[in-house]
């Protein structure tokens, strides 16, 4: 998948939002909930920025959202073979990840307090695409194939892992590969060196096109989660150490207000004006034309949330599958995984009502 390199994405990010962020990169304490000192200047790193799974990030750019609401936001993308965004907020980095919410509980399990501080998705966004001859319909059958996951140790292996466990298979039954997303995974359907991929949009939407592999399990809306994982599943959420969140509590509040009102945007406009609104490589280029972007974005935009509070049973969802697959959590509270108060501020500054106020941590 073509991607715009991380320099070109922080230039054009600066010069959208002018040269006021003269606070340099790590949050600018000092200008976080100044109205006369200069923009707080963000940094952060999404999953794979030209995924449909991670587009409201880079929405709420191309929508002016951030400058809206008083942030100037630095984005770049992970990079395949490179660093995930989620070790690179962890690490400082980058002060943001947007990732899935699972990897809170996997950094607190081993000890890095990582908080999920908004919540855009209510579902992976994911589907396991399978060659048709190799007879995939459910976890049962991974037994003995090769699994194309996104990087050994992503959220998409940790997935497979689950599919496979709750039908009695375990990780050392099948194979794991990485296979990245894009022309990577396609290439590896194509060749057969991957029976099956576990991708999103617009990589699914080329493999359906191409008659390179079908949908065997769907992951990518609310219900298909709530009928292969048990519940639903939040995904694509905004992480942050909780160190940072605590020094920047008002530069964090500024980058979910505009996330909150990027996500309220989707939820009223169509999958044609969505995609207009995007960077067109994202939704056009060699491996999926603009109709199929738009046809899957109008099959999978329900696992977006309109509102970005955390779906009440959620967390539980993602306990019970970390445990299933061998991760401790007996030392992880689910209330210090993620907070609503960013969300829920966000929410009734715009005049919004959320749909749901389950517990969460305070932040």
């Amino acid at each position: 998948m073509k991607k715009r390199s991380i320099a070109a994405i922080a230039a054009a990010g600066v010069v959208a939002l002018g040269l006021a962020a003269c606070s340099g990169g790590g949050g600018g304490t000092a200008a976080a909930g100044s109205s006369s000192g200069p923009m707080p200047t963000v940094k952060m790193m999404v999953g794979g920025i030209d995924k449909q799974i991670y587009l409201p990030y880079d929405l709420a750019q191309q929508l002016g959202y951030y400058k809206k609401y008083g942030v100037n936001m630095e984005l770049s993308t992970e990079q395949n073979g490179g660093v995930g965004a989620e070790d690179a907020m962890a690490s400082g980095q980058v002060d943001l990840a947007g990732a899935w919410y699972v990897h809170t509980v996997d950094f607190q399990s081993k000890g890095k307090d990582v908080i999920n501080i908004v919540q855009l998705s209510g579902a992976p966004g994911e589907r396991v695409m399978c060659n048709p001859k190799a007879g995939v319909s459910s976890g049962a059958d991974f037994k003995g194939k090769n699994m194309g996951v996104t990087d050994l140790g992503s959220g998409t292996d940790e997935l497979t892992q689950f599919l496979a466990a709750q039908q009695g298979v375990t990780r050392k039954q099948y194979n794991t590969i990485a296979v990245h997303a894009g022309s990577t995974a396609i290439a590896a359907i194509q060749r057969g060196t991957a029976d099956c991929v576990m991708t999103t949009q617009p990589t699914v939407g080329a493999l359906t096109s191409q008659k390179l592999a079908t949908s065997a399990i769907d992951l990518a809306t609310t219900k298909g989660a709530t009928k292969a994982l048990g519940g639903a599943w939040p995904a694509a959420g905004l992480l942050a150490r909780a160190d940072w969140v605590k020094k920047n509590p008002d530069t964090a509040q500024k980058v979910v207000d505009a996330l909150v009102a990027t996500m309220h945007w989707i939820a009223s406009h169509s999958a044609a004006d969505i995609a207009n609104k995007l960077p067109q490589d994202y939704v056009q280029n060699s491996t999926i034309t603009k109709q199929q972007y738009i046809d899957g974005l109008t099959t999978d935009k329900g696992q977006f949330l309109p509102d970005g509070i955390m779906p009440a049973g959620g967390p539980k969802v993602i306990f019970d599958m970390e445990k299933t697959i061998g991760v401790d959590t007996s030392k992880v509270k689910i209330s210090d995984t993620f907070t609503n108060k960013y969300a829920e501020a966000a929410n009734k500054l715009e005049g919004f009502k959320t749909t749901t106020t389950p517990a969460g941590a305070d932040g």
